[in-house]
């Protein structure tokens, strides 16, 4: 097959003929119709992460067709649209019993811990417990993004951060998994308000539903700029890039009893970072981290898709193929894209 590979960490990012894979025990090989590149990626090709074994191939937002099947999976067959979560829960360990699987104590992260899906198959274990049938309507295109930073947006603005008709959300960054945020708390009906350093993402986020933007700049004072927009302060604030400075910033707007929902990834120095703690027992703020969302509960993201309110096929910008799919990946440091960008075609050749 032709695979997205690097061989060291910053080094050439190829397209490549690699051996097909074969299913796991318990476990599927997808053919992939499409695959979100994802800025974790980038971290991973920069060697943000240490469960990466060299030489690798990245991607972990995928959509696509069961193309070999292991005897023991049940419920699913050869031909089947399916996503999965990018966190694959073993079903067994004291995390997954209790419904957790996005934390799961055994965890198979494809793109990660495994070779990802920037490749025309991929090979997955724990196929049971993860696989999500996709809506028969539903585009793979569409499907690619919920792996991920769509999913993780549903479960950090819906489950965790309990948003409703009502609430007032800021969102920090809006990248693809930010740019979800603003989608979903609007389509909830909450007052959104969205920060970024690019004016081009917050045209995007408008469009999304965000009801006041802030355009983050040295001089600009986020905090007071945002706060301008919202009585009294936030409901819940959402850090969807992961800094030190977007994570203050998110504690600071929050009113009293507000929610701080940590998503965007915090690497090297930003993970040690100053936070305002005297804020956690004075205004009783919360804290809340989320990795993810498990399979079983697509359902009701499915449902909020299904009625016209939300879509994630609006947030991609850029359908590409594996070669730019991979020059792509290696420019996402700069953050100058905007949207999510889906790389759809996976034959390996040169247009």
């Amino acid at each position: 097959m032709k695979a997205t590979v690097y061989e060291t960490f910053g080094g050439p990012i190829e397209v490549v003929t690699v051996p097909d894979p074969s299913p796991p025990p318990g476990g599927v090989v997808l053919e992939m119709e499409a695959n979100g590149v994802c800025r974790s990626d980038w971290h991973a090709w920069m060697g943000h992460d240490a469960t990466i074994q060299l030489p690798h191939v990245p991607g972990h937002e995928m959509a696509g067709m069961i193309a070999a099947i292991a005897d023991d999976v049940e419920g699913f067959s050869i031909g089947d649209r399916v996503t999965v979560p990018f966190v694959l829960g073993c079903g067994y360990c004291n995390e997954c019993d209790s419904g957790n699987q996005q934390i799961c104590d055994n965890q198979y992260q494809p793109g990660f811990t495994g070779w990802g899906a920037m490749a025309q198959y991929v090979a997955l274990p724990y196929a049971s417990g993860n696989l999500v049938r996709l809506p028969p309507e539903m585009s793979a295109e569409a499907a690619a993004g919920l792996g991920c930073r769509f999913s993780t947006a549903y479960r950090a603005v819906a489950d965790t951060g309990a948003v409703k008709n009502g609430s007032t959300l800021v969102v920090w960054g809006c990248g693809g998994v930010g740019l979800s945020c603003v989608a979903i708390g609007a389509a909830l009906g909450a007052v959104v308000v969205a920060v970024d350093i690019n004016e081009g993402a917050l045209d995007l986020a408008r469009s999304l539903g965000a009801a006041f933007t802030v355009l983050s700049t040295p001089e600009s004072g986020d905090v007071a700029a945002v706060l301008d927009h919202l009585q009294g302060g936030a409901d819940v604030s959402i850090d969807a890039l992961g800094s030190e400075q977007t994570a203050v910033a998110s504690w600071r707007c929050l009113r009293k009893r507000g929610r701080h929902i940590q998503v965007g990834l915090m690497i090297g120095e930003a993970s040690n970072g100053r936070l305002p703690m005297d804020l956690l027992h004075s205004n009783e703020i919360s804290i809340h981290g989320v990795h993810g969302m498990q399979a079983w509960q697509y359902q009701p993201m499915f449902d909020l898709i299904a009625s016209g309110r939300v879509s994630p096929g609006a947030l991609i910008t850029e359908e590409v193929d594996l070669y730019r799919g991979a020059e792509y990946l290696a420019s996402m440091g700069s953050f100058s894209g905007t949207g999510i960008t889906i790389v759809n075609d996976f034959s390996g050749t040169v247009a």
